[in-house]
């Protein structure tokens, strides 16, 4: 087997993890964020390493729906209050940094959603919103298509290097959002078009 068939198979093999894990994210999990993020004054997003260029991702496409939306650090990042929402990315939902912040924008009157693996860590434990985006091999069933891939590959190790599927599901998980919301606004991809950026 080339090397060349060995990405396409690992690709294949991401994608159907991806699957599997959002069949797995609950129904009204995903429903109260999104009437959360519709009736918020201002989003205001989070993460470290890999999680926070995911989380600046979906600030931006917020922006493109013509939301008023920040990344917590930048320097136009204006105070925090009632009516605000905090959108954190964290795979373990215990990064010092990021709960140190949601701690204090949940004592500023904001309310925080998270993205994470675990409910039950520092972060999920205050939440007001949590999308459990499941990252371990074990409760998900190998499916068909997954076994023969394993079986072409000849192994059975993490396919995903340093817990990424975790950011790549929630970086897909972002963009179905803003898929819906769409829907749910009536916006159409010509209104997000008129918001991007074009003085790059």
């Amino acid at each position: 087997m080339t090397h060349g068939s060995s990405v396409k198979n690992m690709m294949s093999l991401m994608a159907s993890r991806i699957d599997a894990i959002a069949r797995l994210i609950a129904g009204d999990e995903i429903d109260a964020f999104l009437v959360a993020i519709l009736g918020a004054k201002r989003i205001y997003v989070m993460g470290a390493g890999r999680s926070g260029l995911v989380a600046r991702f979906f600030a931006m496409r917020l922006m493109h729906m013509g939301m008023t939306s920040y990344v917590v650090g930048e320097t136009i990042a204006p105070a925090v209050g009632e009516g605000d929402l905090i959108v954190a990315f964290s795979g373990s939902g215990n990064t010092k940094t990021i709960g140190d912040i949601a701690e204090t924008a949940k004592n500023l009157g904001a309310q925080v959603a998270l993205i994470s693996s675990d409910p039950a860590s520092r972060i999920g434990r205050i939440a007001d919103y949590m999308i459990k985006v499941e990252t371990q091999r074990d409760p998900i069933t190998c499916d068909a298509h997954e076994y023969d891939i394993r079986q072409m590959i000849g192994e059975y190790r993490s396919f995903a290097p340093l817990g990424t599927i975790f950011e790549t599901t929630s970086l897909i998980f972002g963009d179905a959002v803003i898929s819906t919301l769409m829907d749910m606004t009536r916006t159409e991809e010509s209104d997000l078009k008129r918001r991007h950026i074009n003085i790059e």
